[in-house]
């Protein structure tokens, strides 16, 4: 456990990340996708082990929560193909833990299997 960070009876997190209060679920996820920052998806990307985002994934990063904002849920896979172009496999590979368990966490989307 981080200094920083606190554990609910629930398993949820509460941290602080670039100076403001986060709750995470007990899988890592941001509770409230609002809470999300560019700061913060920085610091958990390190936390994950990648030095640096690059921009190949800034835009898929930026492209899930877009579309999120604007639909209400996470794009299914064939959507984020569509919208950006690179295969579902690419995709996977560019972030550790894939898709669900690296980009929509770094995205600040709420985990998946919460979405309906």
């Amino acid at each position: 456990m981080a200094e920083d960070e606190q554990i609910s009876a629930l398993g949820e997190r509460t941290r602080f990340i670039a100076g403001k209060e986060i709750i995470f679920d007990k899988e890592g996820f941001f509770i409230s996708a609002g809470d999300w920052s560019e700061e913060a998806a920085e610091i958990l990307s390190r936390e994950m082990g990648i030095e640096a985002l690059n921009e190949k994934q800034w835009r898929v990063i930026r492209f899930l929560r877009d579309f999120y904002l604007n639909n209400g849920k996470a794009p299914l896979s064939s959507e984020l193909k569509a919208g950006l172009g690179w295969s579902v496999m690419e995709l996977e590979s560019m972030f550790p833990g894939g898709i669900r368990q690296g980009a929509r966490l770094l995205a600040g989307l709420p985990n998946p299997k919460s979405c309906n």
